[in-house]
């Protein structure tokens, strides 16, 4: 089941210029990094890392993502949940969304990514862009039932390629920053 509850003022996405007050240096850098998460996962589980999906197809957007996405309200968007995973345990609850009017004959199969990384295909294609990192403490109504906490900081961007843009958030579970602070030599 999707976590697409629709919350006023839910979640401020902010920049780094307007983030204060500014959380701890490893926080901001894991935050803010424009590197591909799954790369950095990698390295920090050692190779360690797995993509288990938990949601796929097609459901009305959210209005912050709606709005991230220049699109109207309750516009249908193709949504991908899934858990990005360092030795099996979730690091990681990842959210992305994009237009289905866009998404339609651009040659992008969200659909058909599987257990596949979509972040290494969109830093493997150089016709991606990326937007600016936003980030926001992420409503726990927001997250899979066994992960809902307060406090959890996550952040988004946007990646455009021609009409399509696909939004992806990535939201940090606790387990990731246990195993951060466990092995701060992989980072």
């Amino acid at each position: 089941m999707p976590h697409s509850i629709a919350l006023p003022d839910a979640c401020q996405w902010l920049t780094q210029s307007l983030l204060t007050p500014a959380p701890a240096p490893l926080t901001l850098n894991w935050l803010f990094n424009e590197d591909s998460l799954t790369r950095r996962l990698t390295r920090l589980s050692n190779d360690g890392f797995s993509v288990t999906p938990l949601f796929e197809g097609w459901q009305p957007l959210r209005d912050d993502e709606c709005a991230a996405l220049n699109l109207a309200p309750a516009t249908v968007g193709w949504v991908r949940e899934v858990y990005l995973r360092g030795h099996g345990q979730p690091w990681v609850f990842a959210r992305s969304v994009a237009a289905r009017s866009a998404l339609q004959g651009d040659g992008l199969h969200m659909d058909e990514l599987g257990s596949r990384s979509l972040g290494e295909l969109l830093f493997c294609d150089q016709a991606f862009t990326r937007q600016a990192l936003e980030v926001c403490h992420y409503p726990r109504q927001w997250l899979p039932t066994a992960d809902q906490a307060d406090g959890l900081w996550g952040r988004r961007s946007r990646f455009d390629r021609g009409a399509l843009s696909i939004l992806v958030a990535e939201i940090f579970l606790p387990s990731f920053w246990h195993a951060l602070h466990a092995h701060p030599e992989n980072c």
